[in-house]
């Protein structure tokens, strides 16, 4: 099964948008998702700390300015292909 890693911090508007899209592609698509709070790791914060939401499928990373559901979508279709 696909797994998913979603890169997020707490009182994110942005992050509740995309996992509600996400949430709404598991219901198509086979996949587990990994919620992954940048604030408790200091090099995910380092990282990603001005491009969350982040989500990450295999090998490609989606940041905040790609974060839509087409793009998404297209990620996990790609990853389950």
């Amino acid at each position: 099964m696909l797994h998913v890693l979603f890169y997020t911090k707490d009182d994110c508007s942005l992050c509740d948008d995309a996992y509600a899209l996400l949430k709404m592609l598991q219901r198509e698509y086979s996949f587990t998702i990994e919620e992954i709070n940048i604030h408790t790791d200091d090099q995910l914060l380092e990282k990603y700390q001005l491009l969350i939401p982040v989500l990450k499928v295999n090998d490609k990373e989606l940041t905040c300015e790609q974060m839509s559901l087409d793009e998404m979508e297209s990620a996990i279709v790609q990853a389950l292909s």
